[in-house]
């Protein structure tokens, strides 16, 4: 009974009726906070989210109509590290929890890895020329600048994996330099009463001063699989050409239209057209676009089907921005949401209780 797989029941909600009416106290600010993500699932868990620092204008457009923040700042977060502390409200240095998600593509399997690391470019996260790879490096500056009690920074599977664990090391290291203790846990969406298969490692810094005991933290979850017949909703558009067709050519056991492609005309093409079977559970959501097509038929998934995969609201204003992107580039709420439940759980902000 205690291992018990739990029913997830609250990936589809509405901001308007589904934030908690009482606050536990705790106070948050966000970094690369895109559409806000992260901040919905503190918002669900009963936290006060201050704000923001985002550097695109248009996701910043969005989390300020969506989430209303008291303080929001509209710039390139090594900007914001350079403010003089007196430009920064008093608040941001009495937070309980900094947020942080730095742009995670430079680190993704799927992207070019080590071949981009170091390398300015104009990516699609920023609007200036940046390097992607030492965000996680000035995130932890801005931790050491506002000292907050805990931080909580997310980022993409491939971090732990092959040449980028030196990243990880390094991440322990600076984090143990400005006074934090630090634990990282590689967490998974489906175990987690998550729609789809979102695999993403986070880390946990508690200041040094705070009594808290790691091995107390149980960040293991066991949610029942919300299989993608439970979110399949909403009309499909048929599409033509080659792929679709490939797609009508799905058989039991493919993943993706590589099998299809051979078989049609003997090339191995389309490996990357992922292949979605109603009795399993969505694969991860891309910010790239929608390249998963649903067993057997000319279709992909819809819009409907990727905000409830995210465990968005479902009445969040995209704001006219097209909705794979902005889910694809955010946090689900329900995993934040979970990991701070069990963060008050373990007694971390016992101190709150204490005043």
């Amino acid at each position: 009974e205690k291992y018990k797989p739990i029913k997830s029941t609250d990936w589809k909600w509405t901001m308007a009726n589904d934030y908690p009416k009482e606050k536990n106290g705790l106070k948050v600010f966000s970094c690369f906070a895109c559409g806000g993500g992260s901040t919905m699932g503190y918002k669900l868990a009963g936290c006060e989210v201050l704000g923001c620092c985002e550097i695109d204008p248009k996701m910043n457009e969005i989390y300020v109509k969506n989430h209303n923040p008291k303080y929001n700042f509209l710039m390139d977060i090594r900007d914001f590290n350079n403010l003089p502390n007196e430009e920064i409200p008093e608040e941001l240095f009495n937070l309980d929890i900094l947020d942080g998600s730095p742009p995670c593509t430079t680190f993704s399997m799927a992207g070019d890895r080590e071949d981009s690391w170091g390398v300015k470019k104009k990516f699609r996260e920023g609007q200036a020329e940046q390097t992607l790879d030492d965000l996680s490096f000035v995130f932890i500056e801005t931790a050491a600048k506002l000292k907050p009690k805990c931080v909580i920074m997310e980022n993409v599977e491939g971090l732990t994996k092959g040449a980028a664990w030196a990243y990880m090391q390094r991440i322990y290291k600076e984090f143990k330099d400005i006074g934090y203790e630090v634990g990282h846990w590689l967490l998974k969406g489906e175990n987690m009463g998550v729609p789809q298969t979102r695999h993403r490692v986070f880390f946990v810094a508690v200041r040094s001063d705070i009594d808290f005991d790691f091995d107390s933290l149980d960040m293991s979850f066991n949610y029942e699989p919300v299989l993608y017949k439970q979110i399949k909703c909403g009309s499909h558009e048929s599409k033509e050409g080659k792929k679709a067709k490939l797609a009508r050519m799905a058989k039991p056991g493919d993943i993706n239209l590589l099998r299809a492609s051979r078989e049609l005309d003997g090339k191995d093409n389309f490996f990357s057209e992922r292949v979605q079977w109603e009795n399993d559970v969505l694969w991860t959501i891309t910010a790239s676009g929608s390249d998963i097509w649903v067993e057997n038929f000319g279709y992909k998934i819809n819009d409907l089907e990727i905000i409830a995969a995210s465990t968005f609201p479902q009445d969040y204003d995209f704001n006219g921005q097209p909705v794979k992107y902005i889910c694809g580039m955010s946090v689900p709420p329900i995993m934040i949401k979970r990991i701070v439940t069990r963060l008050i759980e373990s007694g971390l902000f016992d101190y709150k209780l204490r005043k």
